[in-house]
């Protein structure tokens, strides 16, 4: 048997809602991009170019990520009877491979202001540009990345996580362009656009792994656990237990949607409408334990061992019978 329902619970605060804090991200995007292009256009510096350029990265990401997360909240249909919540792990992926042909725009430019360096102008305007676009991401990124562990949404995740990575890379910016003008080592500043690529495509390898992972219907270690946990303490502690154990718990996680499998066996005499109560206990335990989970039970007399997805093997005859 299988819990409802479908959906998984909204956040209690709307302002943790995935496609209002996307819609965000993509209107802090546009801000920022107009931002680190004005400072790029007032200075020259490739450093800030590579801030820009990784803005519109941005901008691509939480676009898609947007379009995304309206999709994955669609209900289930006859065509997708388990929903469409996996569609999240496209933004990510997309995000990520945004992120590789960002690094590539980057150095591509960078490269020959390292052979042949450039003087820069109004680097002090420049940065107060560039600083008070790090604000907005980072502002932006502590509220989505905490929806995330909320929401258990992989897109506002990604996009946290590519937002915070903007962050740092407009401090290691400013740092550099400020070590250009106590030096006057004008070769700094492409030195910084291609550390900038660089760390950019450590992020976007992390996202397309965590991507793949989530297509590939990877196991939730930390929800596992809490099950178990659960489901000894269920049994130690529930009435009408006696001789109930569990067994087969296997878990998977589609974005903002856990999966959660498992056998319980009862003995062979109970009466179906005792067995069925017992179920509806094991499920509402743990679906206050997992709020949305869909959980599927299997119920089985104790002297039936089955594996996971096979068919329950009928049991063995005494030597009676």
């Amino acid at each position: 048997m299988t819990s409802e329902p479908l959906s998984a619970a909204p956040p209690a605060n709307p302002w943790l809602d995935p496609r209002r804090l996307m819609a965000m991200s993509v209107g802090v995007a546009l801000l920022t991009i107009v931002l680190k292009t004005l400072a790029w256009w007032i200075t020259d510096s490739a450093a800030l170019l590579s801030d820009a350029l990784e803005s519109l990265v941005n901008l691509a990401g939480a676009s898609f990520a947007l379009l995304m997360l309206h999709w994955a909240a669609q209900p289930a249909d006859e065509e997708h009877p388990y929903g469409h919540h996996k569609a999240e792990y496209f933004s990510s992926a997309f995000e990520g491979m945004l992120i590789f042909g960002a690094a590539l725009a980057i150095i591509w430019a960078a490269l020959p202001r390292l052979w042949a360096p450039r003087p820069l102008e109004q680097l002090g305007l420049g940065l107060v540009l560039s600083v008070a676009s790090s604000v907005f991401n980072g502002a932006l990124a502590w509220l989505m990345l905490r929806a995330s562990r909320v929401t258990h949404s992989i897109a506002l995740e990604a996009d946290a996580r590519h937002l915070f990575t903007d962050v740092w890379t407009s401090a290691g910016v400013v740092i550099g362009l400020l070590l250009v003008m106590l030096t006057g080592w004008l070769w700094l500043d492409a030195l910084v656009a291609i550390g900038v690529a660089l760390n950019i495509v450590r992020e976007g390898v992390r996202l397309v792994w965590r991507s793949s992972q989530g297509l590939m219907d990877a196991a939730s270690p930390e929800v596992q656990a809490e099950i178990e946990a659960a489901l000894a303490e269920f049994v130690q502690h529930a009435d009408d237990t006696h001789d109930v154990r569990f067994d087969h718990v296997t878990t998977r996680t589609a974005a903002q949607r856990h999966f959660v499998d498992l056998h319980m066996h009862m003995p062979a005499d109970w009466s179906l409408a005792r067995a069925t109560t017992m179920r509806v206990e094991v499920e509402h335990a743990l679906m206050a334990l997992v709020p949305g989970a869909r959980i599927t039970i299997q119920t089985l007399p104790l002297d039936v061992e089955a594996h996971a997805g096979d068919a329950p093997a009928a049991p063995v005859p005494d030597a009676a019978g």
